[in-house]
């Protein structure tokens, strides 16, 4: 299986992008994290994304740290979700955040995901409608306004974010909506500004997304190309392809078994898609994913992942460019992450 090929451009596609991210998750201590957020700033990366999506590592702690330790790099999260912190926590850890680096601070929110919510306990009903609510209320609160707003889900009467000891001043932390189904990318269209596009998802998803953005814009009366389009890309790299597939292919076996939908919609067959949902349980264990890997082809690791040699990644990394993604968030499964931000970076180009 192979995606669709990429139309020309002007410019040969294994070129590294104008703009490129890293996205740290939890497979490094922070203090390496620090350590490479540092690297990535000095090779020329625009911003470093902290994921907080399993409960094993929140965002904002290795966030400060990321930010404390450089000094040009955006720190971005990548995503908080909007139903464990209300708006006006959110306000105010952002508000906390952009203190320490202002200016460099970016607010990326989702809608989190069943099982996990419900196992804590979290009904997450019209998530469309928390999320336009949350947005407008954290929005309202960074803009250093007194908001009341009694919505479905947000309820504030006269909040604001009341400083004693420093000046009153808006804070200006641009709002991402972290999305990947069509009706949240529309929205995202419409409030936010800007959208982080999922991983592991084939470049011609975007061309899907890109629609619906497009749709969402035109109600807030917009474009489309007003609106910041970063995009998760699983990058796995060496010199030894083999090894670079082997390294995505536990990961990209997890979400094949948990996100099925996602899958689907990049066009995995839905044979492997259920061949894989038998073994795998949530959470699932290491032993049940590594057996479910074995069923995972080459060619699958590739369609939804810029893995394989330096050239190879660049190259699919450029599809994902040349369908609508602004600056692709680099996810590093390699063992050497380095030589992943070398081989993208804008320095070298």
């Amino acid at each position: 299986m192979t995606d669709t090929p990429p139309p020309a451009v002007d410019r040969p596609p294994t070129d590294r992008p104008r703009r490129v991210a890293l996205y740290l998750q939890d497979a490094h201590p922070i203090r390496e994290g620090m350590a490479l957020a540092r690297y990535a700033e000095q090779r020329g990366f625009e911003a470093v994304w902290q994921a907080e999506s399993r409960l094993v590592r929140e965002a904002t702690v290795p966030m400060a740290a990321y930010a404390a330790v450089t000094e040009r790099i955006k720190v971005g999260s990548g995503v908080v979700n909007n139903w464990t912190r209300n708006p006006a926590l959110l306000a105010a850890t952002f508000s906390t955040l952009d203190d320490l680096a202002p200016g460099r601070v970016i607010l990326g929110i989702g809608a989190w995901w069943d099982p996990l919510a419900r196992k804590v306990g979290i009904e997450r009903r019209r998530p469309l409608q928390a999320m336009r609510e949350t947005v407008q209320a954290v929005r309202a609160l960074l803009a250093d306004q007194t908001v009341t707003f009694h919505g479905e889900f947000v309820h504030l009467d006269g909040v604001e974010l009341d400083y004693v000891h420093q000046p009153r001043r808006p804070k200006p932390v641009p709002i991402y909506i972290g999305a990947t189904g069509m009706q949240m990318m529309a929205l995202a269209g419409e409030i936010a500004d800007g959208v982080v596009l999922n991983y592991l998802v084939s470049p011609s998803y975007n061309a899907q997304a890109m629609a619906h953005l497009a749709e969402g814009a035109a109600r807030a009366g917009r474009d489309v190309e007003d609106l910041d389009r970063p995009q998760l890309v699983v990058c796995s790299l060496d010199d030894d392809r083999s090894k670079a597939l082997d390294a995505a292919r536990l990961l990209v076996t997890q979400y094949l078994g948990q996100q099925p939908h996602i899958m689907a919609a990049s066009g995995v067959p839905a044979e492997l898609l259920e061949e894989i949902g038998r073994i795998l349980t949530w959470p699932a264990t290491k032993d049940q994913i590594e057996r479910a890997a074995a069923l995972v082809p080459d060619e699958i690791v590739q369609l939804i992942t810029a893995s394989g040699t330096p050239e190879e990644c660049r190259a699919k990394v450029a599809q994902y460019v040349q369908g609508g993604c602004t600056c692709p968030i680099l996810y590093p499964l390699g063992a050497d992450v380095r030589a992943m931000i070398d081989a993208f970076s804008p320095l070298a180009a």
